[in-house]
């Protein structure tokens, strides 16, 4: 059977850069980092950074759905879903002739409530343990919550740690290219800057040790970057096949994923690009931007340049590559979906954002890397996806012409 080309119809950021396509497109293009040293966590665990959304409304962007009681990354979903069906100038509730869906990714349950039922339970004892933790703590809840306020009955929650939310948009297309929707509404959400995951992944190292000039810290495949920074927020995507009158922003025609083997730092997403490439019918030549998942952490970022290295040799010397986790830090799941976002706003206004703080070149990071806006009319770009449980995944994003 024939596979149907698809394309991008409509964004929706919700970042710590901005909410909304024009605001994010001003926050990511001004060369800002959007960290800040997080204070309302007990004293004694030391300090906190994170790139957050600040005074975030969901009655902003979905006046019909009281915000109480729903959890925050359901919330940054729901806006992020309804902003993109906006920005394909689509009205939810009137999609679901076309059969739509509804693909989500998130990489951890909802923080909010178990920080309550923990609190709870050491103040006043077991019995004040909350149930909501059982109904809104499973990330399938997201898409649930997302279909139902547009009107779908066919949802899929994906939970592949950072890569979660490339997979949905991956996934996502597969169903629209062979036909199975004439719709999708695809992306990541997260909401981690709560004081448990803060607390264990400062311990683990994936958070900084200090607060000091926040701003500065997250350095993406810089010689002096130490760790990456935690963020929040969501990108959704709306996927129609070709043949829909809505313009778009660019196609997507690769995706792919696979596991780093143990021990082995990077090799699973040298998998994950040579069979995204080959996925998208294309040879290495024809990508010309690499929106790289780049933390900002010593290994991590070392991990994927030499994964990126071994596939396109010396080639990659010339091919422009860029990191937004300076700005906007790391999302977890929602960070691919943030990247798609970027790369397809970009392809159509031809602009490749700045690496925030990146600096200092590092020997063993070698890329074409600018700390500048730069005005680029990109064909084909390759987004770079990795989670420290050893996931990765690849999506190549192509310009429409």
């Amino acid at each position: 059977m024939k596979r149907r080309r698809v394309k991008i119809t409509g964004i929706g950021f919700v970042t710590p850069a901005g909410i909304g396509v024009d605001a994010f497109r001003r926050g990511i293009l001004s060369g800002k980092s959007f960290v800040t040293a997080i204070k309302r966590f007990d004293p004694a665990a030391g300090p906190f950074v994170a790139s957050e959304i600040s005074d975030f409304k969901l009655s902003k962007y979905v006046r019909e759905i009281p915000a109480r009681k729903i959890p925050r990354h359901s919330q940054f979903a729901l806006a992020a879903a309804h902003l993109a069906l906006a920005d394909a100038g689509h009205v939810p509730g009137a999609v679901e002739a076309r059969g739509p869906i509804v693909v989500s990714g998130t990489a951890i349950m909802d923080s909010e409530v178990v920080n309550k039922t923990i609190q709870n339970v050491e103040r006043k004892g077991p019995r004040y343990a909350l149930p909501r933790v059982v109904y809104d703590g499973p990330v399938s809840s997201i898409s649930a919550t997302v279909a139902e306020s547009i009107g779908c009955s066919r949802t899929m929650s994906l939970q592949t740690a950072c890569c979660s939310g490339s997979d949905a948009i991956g996934h996502a297309a597969a169903m629209v290219a062979s036909g199975e929707s004439d719709i999708a509404i695809c992306g990541g959400t997260e909401a981690p800057i709560f004081y448990h995951p803060m607390l264990e992944l400062k311990q683990a190292g994936l958070s900084p040790a200090t607060d000091d000039r926040p701003e500065e810290l997250g350095r993406p495949f810089d010689l002096w970057r130490t760790t990456g920074i935690i963020g929040e927020g969501a990108c959704f995507l709306v996927l129609e096949p070709d043949s829909s009158p809505k313009p778009a922003y660019a196609y997507v025609t690769g995706y792919a994923f696979a596991s780093d083997p143990m021990g082995n730092p990077g090799a699973g997403l040298l998998e994950a690009i040579k069979h995204c490439v080959s996925n998208a019918s294309l040879h290495s030549s024809a990508i010309d931007l690499i929106n790289a998942w780049g933390p900002g952490h010593v290994v991590i970022d070392a991990a994927e340049v030499a994964a990126l290295r071994g596939y396109f040799g010396a080639a990659l010397d010339r091919i422009p590559a860029v990191s937004i986790k300076g700005a906007v830090g790391n999302p977890f799941a929602a960070a691919g979906a943030i990247q798609a976002g970027c790369v397809a706003l970009g392809m159509r206004e031809s602009f490749v954002p700045p690496t925030v703080n990146w600096r200092h070149l590092d020997p063993d990071c070698r890329l074409n890397l600018s700390a500048k806006t730069r005005l680029i009319s990109t064909q084909t770009a390759l987004i770079n996806a990795h989670g420290i449980s050893g996931t990765n995944s690849c999506l190549v994003l192509q310009k429409c012409v």
